[in-house]
């Protein structure tokens, strides 16, 4: 069994055994009401403007789960917060995304009221193609350090959708009402997923380092034998040397490179392939195996979807 299945494996059942000692909230209401909140005008979908209610470090720092999906904007400098084992400090606000059932502890706010934090049960969008959709946006899977910094102009946008939302919720209920509230939270959704592309775009001198120091980890895996150790270098290997989520780790490549992170690493392969099959007299089946394949077969078909050409054909294309 390959290294990196062993590596899901424990990390599953890592994060079942974290999931056990933290408390879990099943329904807002619950969370609210645990929090000495107040009682949500909906059961399914809650708004927490900060203006109106406050949200505090103690009642943030011990260790929680919730079943449901989470966007918070924070304007204050200074928010705190701890993902697994490492802790985050903003210099400036920031928005991040959950997805039920990823585990949050150690928050600390800042002094600002200002920003609100929606909360969004599974259950809310049931029979519409948000339902769907939603599992599409990758900053749900991103990690807290991953926040989305806005622009004055973002602010306003975001924040303007936020309030749409609580003066619907704070609306009598009719029969119209879920629908405007789906189309405002897809709004916001859409509007995040066009911000956070703009900020892979200004952070961009960050995230070249950031690839620079992927290429660096992937030259090292192809050289010193790793490969031949621990087969191909995974996507989740690759995103924890760089201590970023997979997802944003292929969301980051996509915007820089145009290609995904399985791709990425295909691509330093193939290159690390052709440097050998033109300095060496190594067989194919050594190249496969030196590269991390368990079979020469996957190695030469691969290396042939890349180039047109077989390994064979290639070293002979320089003799």
């Amino acid at each position: 069994m390959p290294v990196d299945i062993f590596d899901d494996i424990y990390r599953q059942d890592l994060i079942m055994e974290q999931r056990n000692k933290l408390q879990v909230f099943h329904s807002i209401t619950e969370m609210q009401r645990i929090f000495g909140l107040p009682k949500p005008l909906h059961p399914l979908i809650s708004m927490l403007d900060y203006n109106k209610v406050e949200i505090t470090s103690e009642m943030l720092a011990h260790p929680f789960v919730m079943d449901f999906y989470n966007i918070t904007y924070n304007e204050s400098a200074g928010c705190r917060m701890k993902y697994g084992q490492t802790v985050y400090d903003f210099e400036e606000g920031g928005m991040f995304f959950t997805s039920p059932g990823q585990p949050l502890t150690g928050i600390q706010t800042g002094d600002s009221r200002s920003g609100f934090t929606l909360l969004i049960h599974p259950d809310f969008l049931r029979n519409y193609t948000l339902d769907t959709k939603i599992k599409s946006y990758g900053f749900f899977s991103y990690s807290v350090n991953e926040s989305l910094h806005l622009s004055a102009k973002e602010q306003v946008i975001i924040t303007t959708i936020a309030k749409n939302i609580g003066d619907e919720l704070e609306t009598a209920i009719d029969d119209i009402s879920q629908d405007v509230l789906i189309s405002q939270i897809e709004l916001l959704l859409n509007y995040s997923h066009r911000f956070y592309k703009r900020q892979f775009i200004t952070r961009k001198p960050l995230n070249n380092a950031l690839l620079e120091k992927l290429d660096k980890i992937l030259d090292d895996y192809f050289n010193d034998k790793t490969a031949l150790m621990n087969g191909l270098p995974s996507v989740q290997f690759l995103a924890g040397q760089l201590n970023i989520s997979p997802k944003y780790l292929g969301d980051m490549l996509r915007t820089l490179t145009g290609h995904n992170t399985q791709q990425h690493i295909h691509i330093r392969l193939i290159e690390k392939a052709k440097e050998i099959l033109t300095i060496s007299d190594l067989t194919v089946g050594e190249i496969a195996f030196q590269l991390g394949f368990e079979h020469p077969q996957s190695f030469s078909k691969l290396f042939k979807l890349k180039t047109n050409l077989s390994p064979l054909e290639f070293r002979a294309s320089f003799n």
